[in-house]
């Protein structure tokens, strides 16, 4: 069973940063693609952005030039520095991964962490 743990939410004011940290564990060989998504209230879930494990990008133009993705492949890790917040980046962010291959099996199907909230404050 693969499991999400994330970290690095909180409180910060409009054009601070923050750097948000999810590891991957379950006794994982690799993962395709690591990604962060994000719901507001009252609003549906989004992509923010997405990295492959080749090191292949995107980003929600919301948060291009802003936003960065990297991940850790020997650590099962991925990473969203996040700067020049705006208010409007306040919600619940969600880290996934797709396509996890174990010493046993292939997983198809993506795997969420349970969110950790980002709230900016104007």
């Amino acid at each position: 069973q693969v499991q999400l743990v994330e970290s690095g939410g909180g409180l910060v004011q409009a054009g601070g940063s923050l750097r948000l940290s999810c590891t991957a564990s379950g006794s994982i060989l690799t993962i395709n693609t690591m990604g962060w998504y994000r719901q507001a209230p009252g609003k549906q879930r989004e992509l923010v952005a997405t990295i492959t494990g080749g090191g292949s990008t995107n980003y929600a133009d919301s948060v291009k030039g802003r936003f960065t993705i990297s991940r850790d492949n020997v650590q099962k890790s991925v990473y969203l520095q996040m700067d020049s917040l705006k208010p409007e980046d306040t919600a619940v962010y969600y880290c996934n991964v797709d396509g996890v291959a174990t010493m046993t099996r292939f997983y198809g199907m993506p795997y969420w962490g349970k969110g950790t909230l980002v709230t900016v404050s104007s």
